[in-house]
């Protein structure tokens, strides 16, 4: 006699029982379940899923390079942020619609670029060289127009008479006037070696010197210019406990004073002269409001050598990933052949609809950015980048690849049953 032929007789008074009861009662039975099934998954989501901690006081504050070399008192950073939050708090004691997300501070220079760094003193320098060359050369010195229009620099004067191209402010749409200038904002996630002093140190030697010492880069290995900047152009914000480098994104993001905000990975291996490319898709699919998202991308990439070279395992797990993206994420994110590339560009109206809603502090933050644009019907395009494989790499191929599906699908879920909202 099987094991199982003693469960038939339990199976079939059951039945019996089922069959004999009113179908009011299995009705009742049967939405109790359905709601008893989704609370306990909502609460599951809500436990498991990531909340941010908010900034410390100290986080909001920045050091930069003084006019005479010395390193900055800690300042406090300019948060648009804090000040849409305010209005939309307001706006709720009165009972008032907030309608008006995209009526933020208006733009004091034409782009800021957020640099996240963990422990970067090797590739650090490199990266902010190639930066600094195309941010000064493209968009005027970095304390912009008005600053300018008082006392113009050299490098102003000599740009106003040959002109700007590839992206650049003179060539950006007049909805917010004539707004230059550039700034960068790298921002320390809890670096344990000496990050912050190496930004203020490159800071400070391209400041000071008419003819400062280029730093090699993954480009440069040999350079043979480099690129003086004014003063303040640099801002070093040091976290204080790592977030991620999701966290370290989004932090920068609220304190940016950009008519448009690009971020871009501490290695340089994305060629930082595409960011007029960025630009100029943007501005392709920006509406009236202003809004529009533009992704920089290596899809153009597979097949090639720099593809090719990475091991099996790395490879597989790309593949994996990006299958996995197709199937969790809604149509326009999925999409995007490469939506982890760390080179991406946002207009300013586009940021009060992604930046407060942002959840994800870890490698799978670019997908939620994308989604909240999605979500917003905000304009997204895809830009073919230049881009190269450079060594010191912080991810972990196959842990961090986990973790990133295991991040997807809780940030897709959590979204879906309602335990994160806009609202």
């Amino acid at each position: 006699m099987s094991k199982y032929d003693s469960l038939i007789p339990v199976a079939q008074r059951s039945w019996a029982l089922i069959r004999s009861a009113p179908p009011q009662f299995l009705l009742l039975l049967l939405v109790t379940s359905f709601f008893t099934t989704s609370a306990l998954i909502y609460l599951l989501v809500f436990i498991v899923a990531p909340y941010p901690r908010p900034p410390q006081r100290s986080e909001k504050t920045y050091k930069t390079i003084l006019p005479d070399g010395q390193v900055s008192e800690n300042k406090e950073l300019p948060c648009w942020l804090d000040g849409w939050r305010a209005r939309k708090e307001a706006a709720r004691r009165k009972g008032e619609d907030f309608k008006d997300l995209n009526e933020i501070e208006d733009a004091e220079v034409f782009m800021s670029v957020v640099v996240p760094a963990y422990n970067e003193v090797e590739r650090l320098g490199g990266m902010l060289e190639e930066a600094v060359d195309y941010l000064q050369r493209e968009y005027g010195d970095a304390h912009g127009s008005e600053v300018e229009s008082r006392s113009p620099s050299i490098s102003a004067v000599s740009r106003k008479s040959s002109g700007l191209s590839n992206g650049s402010a003179r060539t950006a749409p007049a909805s917010t006037g004539s707004v230059t200038g550039w700034e960068i904002i790298v921002v320390s996630d809890g670096s344990t070696d000496d990050t912050v002093q190496t930004a203020l140190d490159f800071a400070r030697d391209h400041q000071l010197s008419h003819y400062p010492v280029p730093v090699p880069g993954p480009r440069t290995p040999k350079p043979t210019r480099s690129t003086q900047i004014p003063h303040g152009s640099i801002r070093v914000i040091s976290l204080a406990e790592n977030r991620g480098k999701g966290g370290a994104v989004t932090h920068g993001m609220r304190h940016v004073r950009g008519k448009y905000v690009a971020f871009a990975d501490a290695d340089g291996a994305s060629r930082f002269e595409d960011l007029g490319k960025l630009v100029r898709k943007c501005q392709d699919v920006q509406d009236e409001l202003g809004r529009g998202v533009a992704i920089g991308s290596r899809a153009h990439l597979v097949g090639s050598e720099a593809v090719v070279k990475r091991s099996k395992l790395r490879n597989f797990l790309m593949h994996a990933f990006h299958v996995l993206l197709r199937l969790m994420t809604p149509p326009a994110t999925s999409a995007i052949e490469d939506t982890q590339c760390g080179f991406k560009l946002f207009s300013r109206p586009t940021l009060p609809y992604i930046i407060p809603f942002m959840h994800s502090e870890g490698w799978i933050f670019d997908v939620e950015m994308l989604m909240l644009a999605e979500s917003a019907n905000i304009g997204m395009a895809e830009v073919a980048v230049g881009w190269k494989e450079v060594k010191g790499s912080k991810l972990n191929v196959i842990w961090d690849s986990l973790g990133m599906a295991w991040g997807l699908a809780i940030l897709r879920v959590a979204w879906a049953i309602g335990v994160y909202r806009r609202t």
